[in-house]
Formats: structure tokens, sequence, C-alpha cells
């Protein structure tokens, strides 16, 4: 028999409604958590989690923070270098009460704003010829030729720089002195060649295109306003009169008789000259001597050490710095071949 239900036992407690709602929801909680605690949670795991989490970010933070730095010390350093660099054109420094033999390299392309430009030159034969120890001054040349202009202003400084500080000037060439680079060489005292050398090309040309005929099978006009008769004079797209060139081959011509000019004067007695000689053909070194365009076979030794009697060699030759060679090559050189193929005024060489 069961024995009527007095309060307080413990038996009528846990089946009265209020001890069997309580029981659901402590049953309730524990399920929420089983999951997490069977799969080994512990308390506060929540927490920790979150701790761990914002220590990677700060550490990825902290990193990344590292990296930005670096990257903008480095970019400091490389443009101070720059800077550095940039202070220094290039050209020897010589004791000035030192015997030398003073050497300016021309070599590639005469033209402005190359390393064989007339800036350039002049400039390194400026310092060369100021220079106390300087013995003689030795042009070292290996050009194909170029600007008539660049090579005259050169041509010009030569002869102002000899008189004004009484030293001898010799060029030396090694693989070619052609065109503009023999009418800088025209005005040295002495011409020393190899045997094997090209020399010569005593002449002008201009260059460009003509499209006219393909475009007219195209069936492409080239569509052209100028204000003056001859303002589209050498354009390629359009037909050239017989008048335009005739005037071309005048200007041509006087340029040709200057550079003729500058060679006679130059060379003097020494040059036999021939139906050949200024008709734009070259000659090998040996060929050269014969003709008088040249004067004797010798390298850059030989006449530092036979000649100007003094064997130690100085540079002089001006180049451009780091930073305008940069410049020059990740900006004003992109497409440059591209405008030379296309550029509208024909070259003058």
């Amino acid at each position: 028999m069961t024995g009527p239900n007095i309060p307080g036992n413990p038996d009528t407690m846990q089946n009265s409604p209020a001890a069997r709602v309580e029981q659901a929801d402590s049953a309730i909680k524990n399920e929420a958590n089983a999951p997490l605690n069977g799969a080994g949670g512990t308390p506060g795991w929540e927490r920790s989690t979150l701790e761990q989490l914002a220590m990677a970010t700060i550490t990825e933070q902290r990193q990344a923070r590292r990296w930005r730095n670096a990257i903008r010390i480095a970019w400091l350093a490389f443009l101070v270098s720059l800077v550095w660099l940039g202070m220094d054109r290039g050209g020897g420094t010589a004791d000035t009460s030192t015997p030398h033999t003073a050497l300016v390299k021309i070599e590639g392309e005469i033209a402005s704003g190359a390393e064989a430009s007339a800036e350039l030159i002049v400039a390194a034969m400026r310092s060369a010829f100021e220079d106390k120890g300087a013995q003689a001054v030795v042009l070292l040349i290996n050009s194909p030729g170029g600007s008539p202009v660049q090579a005259g202003i050169i041509n010009d400084e030569i002869r102002r720089l000899k008189i004004l500080h009484n030293k001898p000037v010799y060029a030396v060439v090694e693989e070619t002195c052609a065109s503009a680079a023999y009418y800088i060489a025209a005005g040295t005292d002495k011409i020393f060649v190899d045997k094997a050398s090209v020399v010569g090309s005593i002449g002008v040309l201009m260059d460009g295109f003509g499209f006219t005929g393909l475009m007219d099978k195209l069936g492409v006009e080239r569509r052209l306003m100028t204000a003056g008769v001859n303002k589209g004079f050498m354009d390629p797209f359009s037909p050239q009169s017989d008048k335009q060139r005739e005037f071309a081959q005048a200007m041509l011509d006087q340029i040709h008789l200057q550079f003729i000019s500058v060679v006679k004067a130059g060379r003097g007695d020494r040059l036999k000259e021939t139906p050949e000689t200024f008709s734009g053909l070259f000659w090998t070194g040996q060929q050269a001597i014969e003709m008088g365009l040249a004067d004797q076979l010798g390298n850059l030794d030989f006449v530092a050490r036979e000649v100007v009697k003094a064997e130690e060699l100085i540079d002089y030759t001006r180049k451009d710095n780091v930073a305008e060679r940069l410049v020059k090559r990740f900006g004003a050189s992109i497409g440059e071949g591209s405008v030379r193929a296309l550029r509208v005024l024909p070259n003058l060489r």
C-alpha cells in the first residue's frame, strides 16, 4: 500500500508539476550542451577560440606591417642610390701633376640625346684639354656616323680647343669611322687606324618611305591639310613633286660640300683626292692610309706609349648617369622602334 501524499515527501515532490517542469528544462539544457561536451569541448571554449582568432589576426597584421616597412625602406635606399649615382655623369679625374694621355670615347650613333652626342663629347673634351697633366687628347672612335649637325659642333670645338690649350689631339679608329664619325676625326692632328678598320663614307643621305602607290591600290585616301604649298613636303603618304625633289637634293649637296670642305681643311696636303674620295664609298684602314684619309696603323696603347709618350690613360668620357638611363629606358624609349618606323620626317645623316 502506498501511504498518503504528505507535503515535503521526496516522492511526492518529484511527481509534482513544478518538479516535472524543472526536470524538463534541465534535460533541454543538457541536450544542447551534449554535442560540444561530447566532442571534447570544455567549459569556456568559446572565449579560448576567440582569443586564438584575435591573436592570429594581430600576428598577421604585424607581419603585413613589417613587410610594408621593409618595402618602403628598400625603395628609399634605391632612390638614395639613384641620387648618389646621379651626381656622377662619368668622366675621369686625374692628378693634374701626373702626366697622362686623356681619353674620350666616341661610340655608337652620333646624335642628340645619345651617348655620342655633341653635349657629352664636348664636355669631355673640355675637361681633358683643361687638365694640366694631360699631354694629349685621344678620341677613340667606333661609330658608323650620325647627325652632321652634332659632328659639326664637335669638329668646331676640337679646332678651338687645340688652339686654346696648345695640345695635340689624335683620333684612334677601332672598328668603324664612317660618315659623321669621320667628320669628327678630320679635325684631329693625326688619324690612327687598324688595317681592317672601316673608314670613309664621306657623303650625306636623307631616307624615308613612300606609300602612295600602295595606298592607291588599297583605295586609301590621304587627307592632309596644310597652310603653305610645301608644308607637307616629305610626307610619306603624299606624292613628291620634281620641284620638291630638286630642293631636297640641293640641300644635301650643300651639306656634302660642307663635309668635303672640313675634310680638305683637316687633311690638307696629306689627302690624295680621287673621283671616289667624296662619293660616299668607304675603305679599309690600309686603303685609307694610302688615300691620305688616315695617317698610320696604331691602336690606343701604341699612341699613348709611342706618340704621346704618356702610357697612363685617363678616361674623360661622359655618360648618362643611372637615373637618366632609367628614365630613357622606361619612359621616353617606350615604343621607340614604332615611332622610328612611322615618323614623318626623314633621317638626315
